[in-house]
């Protein structure tokens, strides 16, 4: 079995993930009577990732803080400034997207299970909440917004701690670092598992009637993802871009693209910035603070979808307007939770702001599900992948090598 295992290991994890890939695809399309077994794999996949998530989180904040020296620069405040100008982009990126390509949408109707917030600041008291939150609840729940305060004051309390009491606290974070990198090594069966469901359960005629509006929204990551992003750690750094970005989109992106998830991709954000060699002090509170506020596909999915709904009923939103909605998408954006579909339950809040009823709001909502496996997919890889990119893009560890 070791021999096995090193012999695995030794493929690489990219290419294992490709292969899972490939073969999900193929299992998928010719046999998808077995998506029942197929998707055992994807969901212990993501069941793992989304289990330990929170107690990783958790641990490496306590941990880090707990021994942080005063001397010491974690860079959190520039990767927050980059999180919000990113978010702020796209969201201007998505406005001129729509005005250029205005598309419109064959309203359908269907039950959405989620209450949609009503305003901007319902949004706003739902994090506050969510910060005091009761801790055990808020890692049980995946409250990465309660995880992160207790976390943050716990870490803060015990730097009066004796060394052996922090010592025991590194030790545990070793222990929680090395079991997220054996889920990750299952990568590749999980993707195996997802992509073999995917392929099973949906065929590619139902997007065909809402081909325009994915072009537009995919269009509009990709461009953010190779164009914008790019420049914007250009301009932090002063280097080439692009290795940094090509690696963040391949071993943070393809996970994300199919778990769906920001928060199930936290562990493999966490292990892809050790590889990078960033500061421990500064990945392990930036990433999982990305998960939450660093929403680029995010505001891009609830503009380009609020605009189509205002092209569908005729209206005409002026360019001042969708300026002003480019501010709200991106506030909204950071209050998308880190789970699938997330930023779809704010289209509404976009819609109430050009005056689109509720009921319209709604069926834009139930065509964001339809088409959620290839936009939620789409958006994922875009925001989990960024996180990582501004996180090494402000970090001295990084932007110094070379």
């Amino acid at each position: 079995m070791k021999g096995l295992w090193q012999a695995y290991q030794r493929i690489g994890l990219v290419p294992l993930i490709i292969i899972g890939l490939a073969a999900g695809a193929i299992v998928g399309g010719i046999m998808p009577g077995s998506v029942g077994f197929i998707s055992i794999f994807g969901s212990i996949f993501v069941g793992a990732l989304k289990a330990i998530a929170p107690l990783l989180v958790f641990v490496l904040i306590i941990s880090s803080l707990s021994q942080h020296q005063i001397d010491t620069q974690a860079n959190i405040r520039p990767i927050i400034i980059l999180y919000l100008i990113g978010t702020f982009l796209a969201a201007l990126t998505a406005v001129v997207a729509s005005m250029l390509f205005p598309t419109t949408l064959t309203l359908v109707t269907g039950e959405i299970s989620q209450t949609p917030p009503s305003s901007l600041a319902q949004v706003l008291t739902t994090l506050l909440n969510n910060m005091v939150s009761n801790p055990i609840k808020s890692m049980a729940e995946a409250n990465y917004m309660g995880v992160l305060t207790w976390a943050i004051l716990l870490g803060l309390a015990l730097r009066q701690a004796s060394e052996k009491t922090k010592q025991v606290i590194s030790d545990a974070s070793e222990a929680v670092s090395n079991v997220v990198k054996w889920v990750i090594w299952f990568a590749p069966f999980g993707v195996f598992g997802l992509v073999g469901q995917t392929v099973a359960e949906t065929g590619i005629q139902g997007l065909l009637s809402y081909g325009k509006i994915l072009m537009v929204l995919v269009g509009s990551m990709l461009f953010i993802a190779l164009v914008i992003n790019p420049l914007i750690v250009f301009v932090k750094t002063r280097k080439n871009p692009y290795p940094l970005v090509f690696t963040c989109l391949r071993e943070s992106g393809i996970t994300a693209f199919f778990t769906r998830s920001s928060a199930a991709n936290i562990p493999v954000n966490m292990n892809l910035a050790a590889k990078l060699g960033l500061h421990k002090d500064t990945y392990s509170v930036a990433i999982p603070l990305g998960a939450i506020m660093n929403m680029a596909g995010a505001a891009i999915t609830i503009n380009v979808m609020a605009l189509s709904a205002a092209h569908t009923l005729g209206m005409n939103v002026d360019f001042v307007s969708a300026l002003l909605l480019a501010i709200v998408a991106s506030l909204g954006a950071c209050g998308a939770s880190g789970v699938a579909g997330g930023s779809l339950l704010l289209i509404p809040l976009a819609c109430s702001f050009l005056n689109i009823p509720d009921d319209i709001a709604m069926q834009v909502v139930a065509i964001g599900f339809i088409i959620g496996v290839v936009q939620d997919s789409v958006e994922t890889a875009l925001n989990s992948s960024t996180d990582v990119l501004f996180t090494a893009a402000a970090d001295p560890a990084y932007a110094y090598k070379g």
